[in-house]
């Protein structure tokens, strides 16, 4: 074989190597795309195994992150994000996280409840 020869040109070999290079492109490509698709789908699931309240926005704002990527992010904190907790969190932060006084018991007024039982 000469320096200038190509190997496996004009021989069924070529074409094997070439249609299997084109099967390996092909399903690269498309597990790309299912892999894409089921990140994508990620906050649809989510909201409908949790059964979130707000399912229509989240698919709509999943289906609008294929164009706007950070739509896309804001449907996985909908979709993560129990609204209700967080809301009743903020309120509890806003509020300063204020508990009832109850008054506390002196240890005379406890031994002398107790002796009287």
């Amino acid at each position: 074989m000469s320096l200038l020869s190509m190997p496996f040109v004009d021989t069924n070999i070529d074409t094997v190597l070439s249609v299997f290079a084109g099967v390996v492109l092909i399903a690269t490509i498309a597990a790309v795309g299912i892999g894409f698709w089921k990140i994508h789908e990620l906050p649809i699931h989510k909201a409908s195994t949790k059964e979130h309240h707000q399912i229509g926005l989240i698919t709509a704002l999943t289906w609008i992150g294929f164009v706007w990527h950070w739509v896309w992010v804001l449907a996985v904190i909908i979709a993560f994000v129990d609204g209700e907790k967080a809301l009743c969190r903020i309120r509890d932060i806003w509020h300063g996280d204020r508990l009832p006084v109850v008054p506390a018991m002196s240890t005379d007024a406890m031994t002398t409840d107790t002796e009287e039982k």
